[in-house]
């Protein structure tokens, strides 16, 4: 009994010896069943190592009788692939800065040191030009202007007594004059020499008091048309005190305050931004200043507004910052844009647009202007061509040079191919994948 389970563990050993081998020579796994069934330890040796190990397995080639099996050659390494197609590409410039007041008129006090009475707009609000804004306690203007209307009257009182003064002394100046006339025609001998030399004085003072009360007159009138003039600054003084807007526009901050001292020297109790303009204050490369053009439309999108408003190029600077190499380009949002001044906004500027051969952005290899592509040429081998890059959109780039509409290119560029390896191109003509074969 002993002898015969040492037989039995000899045969086990050979077995499992065969079965290695089996492993490493596949073609042997069949002439190992058969013998064990043979000598009929076929189903014990499948108890002890299992039907796996003892299973028949196919060649991987059937060669001819007498001759070794071959292994089979591995398939080509499978790609997707996309077919060049021509579209249209727009040239597109990206910016972003801050809106900005197109014109913007700062409104502050004409006149000093007066109290904030009255407030008549607030942020926001849309006014007309001449419209009131505030008002300025008057109080002590109205004092001195009732004072200057006295002072005016005044000087009317003078002028009036010049005037009859005038005519009084003109009377008596005609009535001297004409005594002194007829005095001289008389012969001598008939009037004294005394009493012609009275006359003549008194021709002379006639004379003398007309001009005296012209002169006076001229005084008078002098004085009142000062008087006028005071109350003509008065009137100005007291009109300063209705705070107006200078233009029509919307209030985009006031920093009056009721009771606050108006001053000149410090901040516009008033800002208007004139017709409610607004533009977009972008700054842009230097480069991309030379593709843009006055007039040019662009979508601006004004941050937290879901979509983009319309807007042209209104204005290019002409002077380049030189630490930053940056320009600025002024963008004039539309009328009804909902836009608020400092808010953050970008905008793409349509600076032209052609057509031309399109392959997805993947597909490129390389930078700085040394770009390629990896084309599917005969045979399905794979050819690394040179091309030139153009414009971007979206997903795809344009190919100035270097490739054909309809040529194949690999859709994403693969560093581990080579030159003339072949491949197995996968998905349809147009260039679209479907999902599944995308996924292998």
């Amino acid at each position: 009994m002993r002898a015969l389970r040492r037989l039995f563990a000899s045969v086990l050993l050979i077995g499992a010896a065969l079965v290695a081998l089996g492993a490493l020579v596949p073609s042997t796994r069949p002439g190992l069943r058969a013998g064990l069934d043979r000598a009929g330890l076929g189903s014990t040796a499948e108890r002890w190592l299992g039907p796996v190990a003892l299973a028949d397995r196919p060649t991987d080639h059937a060669g001819a009788p007498g001759e070794a099996p071959r292994a089979a050659s591995p398939l080509p390494p499978a790609v997707t692939a996309v077919r060049a197609g021509t579209r249209l590409f727009r040239d597109r410039l990206y910016v972003s800065g801050t809106l900005v007041a197109r014109e913007e008129a700062m409104v502050g006090p004409q006149i000093d040191g007066l109290r904030i009475t009255e407030l008549l707009a607030d942020d926001g609000d849309r006014v007309a030009k001449g419209q009131v804004l505030a008002r300025l306690d008057r109080t002590q203007l109205d004092a001195l202007a009732a004072e200057s209307d006295a002072a005016l009257a005044r000087a009317d009182a003078a002028v009036a007594q010049a005037q009859n003064a005038i005519a009084q002394f003109d009377a008596t100046n005609a009535q001297a004059q004409a005594d002194y006339s007829r005095a001289t025609r008389l012969e001598t001998g008939v009037i004294s020499q005394s009493a012609l030399d009275s006359r003549a004085s008194a021709a002379r003072a006639g004379a003398a008091q007309l001009a005296g009360a012209r002169s006076a007159l001229a005084v008078a009138e002098a004085d009142r048309r000062s008087q006028q003039a005071q109350r003509r600054e008065l009137d100005v003084r007291i009109a300063r005190t209705e705070v107006r807007a200078p233009v029509a526009g919307v209030v985009s901050r006031r920093t009056a305050r009721l009771g606050a001292l108006a001053m000149n020297g410090g901040d516009a109790l008033f800002r208007l931004t004139q017709d409610g303009a607004i533009d977009l204050d972008a700054e842009a490369p230097e480069d991309a200043l030379t593709r843009v053009r006055l007039g040019m439309s662009a979508g601006v999108t004004v941050s937290g507004t879901p979509a983009p408003v319309e807007g042209r190029v209104r204005l290019i600077s002409s002077e380049i910052d030189k630490t930053s190499r940056l320009g600025h380009v002024r963008i004039a949002l539309a009328g009804d844009a909902a836009a608020r001044i400092g808010a953050f906004a970008t905008a793409v500027v349509d600076v032209g647009q052609r057509d031309g051969v399109a392959v997805p952005a993947t597909a490129l290899a390389g930078q700085d202007g040394d770009w390629s592509v990896e084309v599917v040429g005969e045979g399905d081998r794979v050819e690394r061509r040179s091309v030139q890059r153009g414009l971007a959109d979206g997903t795809e780039v344009e190919i100035r040079q270097g490739l054909r509409p309809g040529e194949t290119v690999l859709a994403r560029a693969a560093a581990f191919l080579r030159a003339g390896d072949v491949v197995r191109p996968m998905g349809p003509s147009d260039g679209t994948m479907p999902a599944k074969e995308a996924s292998r």
